[in-house]
């Protein structure tokens, strides 16, 4: 059993906003999650590699992501994975909802920003 005992609850309305338009939600040490609510077509994310693995889940929209020159079509309902490291991007389609973790957290130590 951990000696981490910390129980937290985070409500996205009153949740910090990250330079991308990221909410950040709950946040442990190992691994975190944001909210990308109703990004709009043309504010796509250019390529970029990043230090944390990302995992995410499509709510409402569609979206392109091109990870190391594949490209996925995301559609509600539809899960994806973006190893630390790999090269990536996003272009959204329609108005676009997903839910990410990150591990470890994006938000720390800048990571986000690299």
């Amino acid at each position: 059993m951990s000696d981490d005992t910390t129980v937290k609850k985070v409500s996205s309305a009153t949740s910090p906003k990250g330079g991308m338009g990221q909410v950040y939600l709950a946040s442990g040490k190992r691994v975190a999650m944001r909210l990308w609510r109703d990004v709009q077509p043309g504010a796509d994310k250019p390529s970029a590699r990043r230090g944390y693995e990302t995992v995410g889940y499509v709510i409402a929209g569609r979206a392109e992501l091109v990870v190391e020159g594949q490209t996925l079509r995301l559609e509600p309902g539809d899960a994806w994975l973006v190893p630390a490291g790999a090269e990536h991007a996003y272009r959204v389609l329609e108005p676009f909802t997903a839910v990410e973790a990150t591990a470890p957290p994006a938000q720390v130590h800048g990571r986000d920003e690299a």
